[in-house]
C-alpha cells in the first residue's frame, strides 16, 4: 500500500525540527519513504489532501494503565495512597478478563482519535490487552506490572515473573514490533518485601533485551519513607539491585527525584515518563522538568491512568507540561513549546525503543493530521505553539499507525464503538460494580 499525504505543513520533529509548508509526505508499506516540497514520482493506492492540515508524528503516551479506563472519575478527591488502597486495589480485584479487554478497548478508540499512536503500558491481563491492541492496530509496549507484598524464595516462579516469561517468549516483536514486552517492577513501596524479585526482573531485563517500567518517586511520603528506611532514594535503592542494567528505563513520575536521580537516571539511560495532569489530580506534587532536561534525562510524556486524570487526550498534557515549569519558575522558556512536542514524539519514541516520532525516509508510519481549519487553530502565527497551547485530541483528523489508517473524519476504521460500549455498559460496570 502506498499512500502521499499531499500540500501538508509538515511537523517533522527530525534533527533540525523542521516545518514545512505545502510538503509532500508519501508512505509504503508501514514506513515513511519520503518528506519532499514537491510531489514525489510515481502512483500511489491513495492521495490525501492535507491542505489547512498539519501532518505530525503520533503521539507517544509514555505511561498509561488502559484497562483502568473502566475506572474513570472513581475515588476523586484523595491522595495516591487514600485512592489506591480504599478505592482502586478493592475494585481492581473485581476484574476479569472480559472487563479488562471492554476497558482495554474502550481506552483503545479514546487514544487513536486523540492522535496516540503507540503507548507504554504497566498492568496485568496483558494477554487479553494484547489481542486488543494487535486487532486496534496501535503499537504498544505492554510489560506485567508486579507488586510483592511477602518474600520470594525462587522469584522465577512467582506467577508474575512466569508471565513475562511467556509474554516475552510469545508477544516480544509481534507483528513486526507492534507489540514490544517490557519488564516491570510496580514500585519499590509495593515490593520492598523481597528484593530479590528486583534482582530477577533486572536480570531478566538486560538477558532478554527488555526495557524496564517502575513507579518512582511519585510522592513526598513514598520518597521519604526511602530515604528513612533504606538511607537512599527509591531510584537509588533500586538501582543498587541491578534493576536499571538492560539499558532502557521508564522511571514514571519521578516528581520528587534529586539532583543525584537525575545524574543517575542520565547514566543509565532511564527516561521520566512525565503526567502533569495525574501528578495535580492526585495532590503529588509538580516534577522537576526543568531541572532534568538541563541534567540530559529523557523526558517522556504520559497520561497515567484515566481514573486518576480522566482523560487519555495527550495535548492537555502537552500544554500543561510547559506551562506548569513556566509559572513554577516565572520564565516563560523554562519548558518551551517545542520542548513538550518533543517529549510527545522524539522522546517518548527513545523511551518506548521504537524507530518512531519523526517525519524522516525509514521512520514507522506512524501520523496523524491535525485541522488547522478550526476555530480554536485560527490564526496561526505559529505552528509549535499552536499544537502545544491551542490544539485539542478533538482537532485530530486522521491517525495512522503503521500505515494502515485506525481512525479519519470521526470513524474507527479498526475498532467497533458501539460494540465497546456495549460490553462496558452491560458487563464491565455491572460486574464491577453492581
Amino acid at each position: 500500500m502506498r499512500t502521499l499525504f499531499s500540500d501538508v505543513t509538515a511537523v517533522t520533529m527530525d534533527g533540525e525540527r523542521r516545518v514545512l509548508p505545502h510538503a509532500w509526505v508519501s508512505v509504503e508499506g508501514d514506513k515513511i519513504l519520503s518528506v519532499d516540497l514537491e510531489r514525489p514520482e510515481g502512483s500511489f493506492d491513495r492521495e490525501i489532501p492535507g491542505a489547512g492540515m498539519v501532518l505530525m508524528p503520533g503521539l507517544i503516551n509514555a505511561h498509561t494503565h488502559i484497562p483502568m479506563t473502566l475506572l474513570r472519575g472513581y475515588g476523586g478527591g484523595h491522595d495516591l495512597q487514600t485512592w489506591l488502597n480504599e478505592y482502586i486495589f478493592p475494585a481492581e480485584d473485581r476484574l476479569d478478563a472480559r472487563c479488562v479487554r471492554a476497558g482495554t478497548a474502550l481506552a483503545l478508540a479514546e487514544l487513536v482519535s486523540c492522535g496516540v499512536t503507540a503507548i507504554e503500558d504497566m498492568y496485568y491481563f496483558c494477554e487479553d490487552m494484547i489481542q486488543e491492541i494487535l486487532a486496534a492496530g496501535l503499537n504498544a509496549n505492554i510489560c506485567r506490572g508486579t507488586t510483592c507484598f511477602e518474600h520470594l524464595e525462587r522469584p522465577e516462579e512467582y506467577q508474575p515473573c512466569r508471565d513475562l516469561q511467556d509474554l516475552t517468549e510469545r508477544y516480544h516483536g509481534c507483528n513486526g514490533g507492534q507489540i514490544l514486552i517490557d519488564a516491570s517492577i510496580h514500585a519499590q513501596y509495593t515490593s520492598f518485601a523481597a528484593p530479590n524479585l528486583w534482582e530477577y526482573l533486572g536480570r531478566f531485563a538486560a538477558d532478554h533485551g527488555l526495557g524496564m517500567h517502575v513507579h518512582v518517586s511519585e510522592t513526598q511520603l513514598e520518597h521519604r519513607n526511602c530515604q528513612r528506611h533504606h538511607k537512599t532514594s527509591p531510584l537509588r535503592l533500586l538501582d543498587s539491585y541491578g534493576v536499571w542494567e538492560c539499558g532502557r528505563g521508564i522511571a514514571a513520575h519521578c516528581v520528587w527525584c534529586s539532583d543525584t536521580d537525575m545524574e543517575l537516571m542520565r547514566k543509565k539511560n532511564i527516561s521520566c515518563a512525565h503526567n502533569p495532569v495525574s501528578n495535580l489530580k492526585l495532590g503529588s506534587g509538580i516534577a522537576r522538568i526543568p531541572e532534568m532536561l538541563k541534567a540530559g534525562v529523557n523526558v517522556a510524556l504520559g497520561t497515567d491512568g484515566v481514573s486518576s486524570n480522566n482523560s487519555h487526550d495527550l495535548f492537555e498534557e502537552l500544554k500543561l507540561a510547559s506551562l506548569l515549569p513556566c509559572g513554577v519558575h516565572r520564565d516563560p522558556v523554562a519548558v518551551t513549546a517545542m520542548q513538550a512536542l518533543e517529549m510527545a514524539t522524539v522522546n517518548g519514541a527513545k523511551a518506548l525503543g521504537r524507530h518512531t516520532g519523526s517525519i524522516q525516509p525509514g521512520y514507522d508510519a506512524d501520523l496523524i493530521l491535525v485541522d488547522f481549519t478550526r476555530p480554536g487553530l485560527i490564526p496561526c502565527h505559529d505552528v509549535v505553539e499552536n499544537l502545544v497551547y491551542s490544539a485539542r485530541g478533538s482537532d485530530v483528523r486522521l491517525t495512522m499507525a503503521r500505515g494502515k489508517v485506525l481512525y479519519e473524519n470521526g470513524s474507527y476504521l479498526t475498532l467497533d464503538l458501539d460494540k465497546i460500549r456495549w460490553e462496558v455498559e452491560h458487563y464491565a460496570m455491572p460486574h464491577m460494580f453492581g
